[in-house]
């Protein structure tokens, strides 16, 4: 793996925007960095592809664990959402995607956690990057079936009908980031032959006599798409009337997702395979042992509430997580190169790894201004 420093495109703004990454720029500087690319061998992304692969199985296991002994405590879960995790989980209703976030130094791969219910980054990963390497280097190849593997993804629950309803609604926060996702998704949809409709989470109306969910011309809806995180729908009224009504209308992604998407995950799958290459430990009752670590939020999102130790604190992230506990997990082997350090994330759609997008920061700590940077391989 290596980090190639080279010349943006003269137009590269009209170019991402044409493909629909309207925040390219940020007040800090830029967040899509084409001055900059990173390139594997095939054989490093085969071994990010395996590992990706290898991974994703292992936290169903780690879900699986946590279910039938029922450990919902350590995830801090409401008891009243413990019935419908536990049917859905057995229900098998539709999942679509997930992104893990891997250190690689080139030698080792370490999972730091696992972005399962609402992963953002998907264009810039799916289109974005693959226009930059088709207009920059036509000759080489990229790690990346994203687009190809929702439309597949889709076209399948599509064929199995497996989806309820006439449409998809799609819901997320009112921000560019959230709809940009939003329109690649349902783009994505749409060339599998379904019909959609978007909307914003807060948009989302509720029949309080017939009990069920309506869109903003009051029709009922089905399947929901939703941007939004369950942790967050479960601390609000809209939240209760989802998971009451839950064997009625589905959600995208479903309900046991609460599972995977918490860094309380970490410590399950360390008790699980303690000393597995591809995991950190990680301890939720304090570091134990380590001297280096990181501290995280057990639902902490973009960065936020991250401390890193290393015999004392040496970064730190403030921000509005933490009563609900945190997690104590591994330095990784983030490797730096041209001062910056790499984050890869990587994609899993229909279960299965098709991609990676990669993020960069100059300290430890990737956040939600950390810059995008396009990779290749040869």
């Amino acid at each position: 793996m290596r980090r190639h420093k080279i010349e943006p495109r003269a137009n590269w703004k009209q170019e991402v925007e044409r493909w629909g990454l309207l925040f390219h720029t940020e007040e800090e500087g830029v967040y899509w960095d084409e001055s900059a690319y990173y390139e594997f061998t095939a054989e490093e992304i085969n071994r990010i592809e395996r590992a990706t692969n290898e991974l994703h199985p292992m936290c169903l296991q780690a879900a699986q664990h946590v279910i039938d002994r029922q450990q919902y405590a350590r995830f801090g879960i409401p008891d009243y959402a413990i019935p419908m995790i536990e049917w859905a989980w057995e229900a098998e209703p539709p999942t679509l995607y997930g992104r893990f976030d891997l250190a690689f130094d080139g030698t080792e791969i370490k999972m730091l956690e696992y972005n399962a219910d609402t992963p953002t980054s998907l264009l810039e990963a799916a289109v974005v990057q693959w226009q930059w390497l088709e207009q920059r280097f036509p000759d080489s190849d990229q790690f990346n079936s994203l687009y190809e593997a929702l439309v597949a993804a889709w076209k399948r629950l599509k064929d199995e009908r497996a989806l309820k309803g006439m449409a998809i609604h799609f819901a997320s926060a009112e921000t560019v980031e959230d709809e940009m996702t939003i329109a690649l998704l349902r783009d994505t949809a749409h060339e599998a032959g379904l019909q959609t409709e978007g909307l914003l989470v807060e948009d989302i109306g509720w029949h309080a006599q017939k009990r069920f969910f309506v869109d903003l011309q009051d029709a009922r809806m089905w399947t929901i798409f939703k941007l939004y995180p369950w942790e967050w729908m479960l601390q609000e009224e809209f939240g209760q009337f989802a998971v009451e009504t839950y064997r009625d209308t589905q959600w995208i992604e479903p309900i046991w997702k609460l599972l995977l998407s918490n860094k309380a995950l970490l410590a399950v799958m360390w008790e699980m395979f303690p000393g597995h290459p591809y995991l950190l430990p990680a301890y939720q009752d304090g570091p134990r042992e380590m001297s280096k670590y990181v501290k995280k939020a057990l639902l902490g999102r973009e960065g936020s509430n991250v401390q890193i130790f290393d015999g004392s604190e040496v970064e730190s992230v403030d921000g509005p997580y933490g009563s609900e506990g945190y997690i104590y997990q591994g330095i990784a082997p983030l490797p730096l190169l041209d001062g910056n350090r790499p984050v890869i994330g990587s994609w899993i759609i229909d279960e299965v790894a098709h991609g990676i997008g990669i993020r960069e920061t100059k300290g430890w700590i990737t956040n939600n201004t950390s810059r995008f940077v396009p990779h290749l391989f040869n």
